[in-house]
């Protein structure tokens, strides 16, 4: 099949460099505009961009799927599917009919649940213990359109949401390419999804990311590593400056620090929480780059009784 591929940041380059060694054709590329990024905000291209250009293959990067002439260029592309992997924008239901099987669209979880931009995250920090990936036909909904294929995927007990995301990227990736195979040959019927099991999963605010000590230790670890990488953990530090925090983990035995209380010790830091304390891995001052807690801890002199953030309550915990 004629391919035009949809997709914009790391995670979908494997499914990619899978349809680029596959037996169809990938014509061309869809992807974001360059953004800013980095300490400079200097205009960086995206990593599918990267790939697409690295293996001679044209690139479409408009600011909006409905500007002038975007429905021209992938008409005269005359593709056959146009598989998607976070590509970062809605496509406009004038499209949506446009490759003869559609746009196919490759999601991290398994549908209905998780449905929107943040599926590996939400799935982290609920505490699922599986989740997967699905292959389906855009619609005009949210994540809602038919499943072609899914695959599951155990989460781990120290899984962090990249953690996870790396594995389903590659796994997804076959996936892909498995699903428009059998749409080639013709093996392969669309299934509506199920209206029971529907959850959603939007994006992870900055402000949903900072800790909030007075819920569970399990809630926390949770939620400390489905923010993690983006938007990374924090909290406020004793100065009262923001504290980035790498995943932590819970420590059942210290069970007599209040919700944000510290207790530095020569090589650990642990940290009350509602129920019992969890231990510091990593932290990241402001200004300053990721670091051993208990080396933050003796550098900030930190005594004993020290609180991090401010203090919330419990409500929300899974």
């Amino acid at each position: 099949m004629r391919l035009l591929f949809a997709g914009t940041p790391a995670p979908a380059v494997p499914s990619l460099r899978a349809l680029l060694a596959s037996r169809h054709e990938v014509v061309a590329v869809l992807t974001r505009p360059d953004a800013p990024a980095g300490r400079g905000r200097a205009p960086r291209t995206s990593p599918v961009r990267d790939v697409a250009e690295e293996a001679g293959v044209p690139v479409l990067t408009p600011a909006r799927l409905r500007d002038a002439g975007v429905a021209e260029q992938i008409a005269d592309l005359r593709v056959d599917a146009a598989p998607v992997v976070a590509y970062g924008a809605l496509v406009p239901p004038g499209l949506l009919d446009a490759p003869r099987y559609g746009w196919v669209n490759l999601h991290f979880s398994v549908l209905p649940a998780w449905r929107g931009a943040a599926p590996v995250q939400r799935a982290v920090m609920a505490g699922d213990e599986v989740t997967g990936a699905t292959t389906f036909r855009l619609d005009a909904g949210l994540d809602t359109g038919p499943v072609l294929g899914t695959l599951t995927e155990t989460v781990r007990a120290r899984d962090t949401a990249g953690d996870l995301l790396e594995r389903l990227s590659v796994a997804g990736a076959e996936l892909l390419v498995r699903t428009l195979d059998a749409l080639e040959d013709g093996v392969l019927a669309p299934v509506p999804q199920p209206a029971d099991g529907v959850s959603l999963a939007p994006k992870i605010t900055v402000e949903e990311a900072q800790v909030r000590w007075g819920l569970p230790a399990h809630a926390v670890d949770r939620l400390v590593r489905g923010v993690t990488p983006a938007p990374g953990a924090w909290t406020v530090g004793p100065d009262g400056a923001r504290l980035g925090l790498g995943p932590v983990r819970p420590a059942p035995e210290v069970d007599d620090l209040a919700p944000g209380q510290v207790r530095p010790g020569r090589r650990t830091v642990h940290v009350g929480t509602g129920t019992t304390a969890v231990l510091l891995d990593t932290v990241v001052p402001a200004g300053r780059r990721a670091m051993a807690a208990a080396d933050w801890a003796r550098g900030a002199r930190l005594q004993e009784g020290a609180v991090l953030g401010a203090v919330a309550a419990a409500g929300g915990a899974r």
